[in-house]
C-alpha cells in the first residue's frame, strides 16, 4: 500500500506533529513499509494455531492463596471520624 502527500499531511494533521514537506518522500515508503508488513501478516492462515500464554510454554508457580495477617478493622476504625456497619463513612462530594 503506498500513501501519497495527502495521505501523510492528513495523518500528521490528526497526530498533530509537523512534518516537513521535504520529510513526506521517505515518510510515506516507511509507512507503506509498515502497512505491507501488516497486511502479509493478515494474510497468514491462523486457523489452526492454538493461542498460548508464554511462548517457553512455561508454567508459573504460584503461592497458595492463605490470608497472612490478621483482621485489624476494628482498631483502625477507632481513629475514623466516622464509621457505620465496619464501613468508612466520607462527605458526599458529588451531588
Amino acid at each position: 500500500m503506498s500513501l501519497d502527500q495527502n495521505d501523510i499531511a492528513k495523518l500528521a494533521r490528526l497526530a498533530r506533529i509537523n512534518i516537513a514537506e521535504t520529510e513526506t518522500a521517505e515518510l510515506s515508503e516507511r509507512i507503506g513499509d509498515i502497512l505491507n508488513m501488516v497486511d502479509a501478516m493478515q494474510a497468514v492462515d491462523t486457523a489452526n494455531v492454538v493461542a498460548m500464554a508464554n511462548p517457553h510454554d512455561a508454567i508459573q508457580r504460584l503461592r497458595a492463596d492463605e490470608v497472612t495477617e490478621s483482621n485489624h478493622r476494628e482498631k483502625f476504625q477507632q481513629i475514623a471520624p466516622q464509621t457505620a456497619d465496619g464501613l468508612y463513612l466520607v462527605p458526599q462530594v458529588i451531588e
